[in-house]
């Protein structure tokens, strides 16, 4: 997000807080861009108000990013019921530290963002904030205008409701990118028995165009019919580059030098369980030019 902290001292309460706020607003939204915008109008707020009347600048910058992220939630959850097709998030790029806290990882990771999405509003901030970050229900409830106990309720009902859907095993981040890494070459030297090996029976395709760019509007279930869908996609000249997106390992997908899509891989039991492929343009906009987010500890560290 340019310009939000521009010309502030480090020291600045919002820009030693910024990652914590940018992986808040992120998780809340399932869009960069989006987490980018309710940043800006945080800045905005932040820039306008008496500091001097601030006891916690990072609770009233948690609170502030809470409040515009849920706004935003609720116009999205709307939006989203008329997307052409599957919906995923949009691809966060993520340094490779990301990984060294599982916690953080798995909460940014495509597959749960999906489970997220699930949830209502208010049960998704106050996962995000208790579940990942560890705030205090006290804070919470601050954030979501509800009380202590109120916010307790929903925490239970929310852990509960993502235990059940969550993946049913996370592979560390060194298996991760030896699997990705051989789905690459696999694919681009069409090693067809590799890939066999490397997908389980029942894997899954999700594709996001959102109507913009060729894409399943279905998910696409097992592993012969998902080979046959990529072998029928797959573009001349298409070259696959490793990246870190989403806490994980992944693949861009380069065309004439032009990013079109990035690929996340659900891994587990040491197959890949599921493909999710973003191609939608406006999801990829902003790849370059993005925050990169960086590890957990330094995250945890402003909590």
């Amino acid at each position: 997000m340019s310009g939000a902290t521009g010309g502030q001292p480090d020291d600045d309460p919002f820009v030693r807080h910024r990652g914590l706020l940018l992986t808040v607003a992120y998780e809340m939204l399932g869009s960069a861009a989006d987490a980018e915008d309710v940043l800006q109008d945080a800045w905005l707020r932040w820039s306008e108000v008496d500091r001097a009347g601030v006891r916690d600048p990072r609770a009233y910058l948690v609170r502030t990013v809470t409040h515009q992220a849920l706004n935003r939630l609720r116009t999205a959850s709307r939006r989203r019921e008329t997307y052409v097709g599957p919906w995923l998030p949009e691809p966060l790029l993520t340094a490779p530290d990301v990984a060294d806290d599982v916690v953080l990882a798995e909460s940014v990771s495509t597959a749960m963002l999906l489970v997220l999405e699930t949830l209502a509003p208010t049960e998704r901030a106050v996962f995000v904030l208790r579940e990942v970050f560890g705030l205090g229900y006290d804070e919470i409830a601050a954030a979501v205008e509800k009380s202590e106990a109120a916010v307790r309720q929903v925490a239970h009902r929310a852990r509960s409701h993502v235990a059940a859907r969550r993946p049913r095993s996370r592979v560390d981040a060194r298996e991760a990118a030896e699997i990705v890494e051989r789905f690459r070459v696999a694919a681009g030297t069409g090693d067809l028995q590799q890939l066999l090996d490397l997908l389980a029976p029942d894997v899954v395709l999700v594709s996001d165009g959102g109507g913009r760019v060729q894409a399943a509007l279905r998910p696409i279930v097992g592993v012969e019919k998902v080979l046959r869908f990529l072998a029928a996609v797959t573009p001349e000249g298409l070259e696959l580059r490793p990246v870190w997106s989403n806490g994980a390992p992944a693949l861009a997908f380069v065309v004439d030098g032009e990013v079109t899509g990035v690929g996340t891989m659900l891994v587990e039991d040491g197959v890949v369980t599921a493909l999710y492929v973003v191609r939608n343009p406006d999801k990829l906009r902003g790849l370059d030019r993005r925050d990169v987010i960086r590890g957990g500890a330094a995250l945890r560290r402003t909590v």
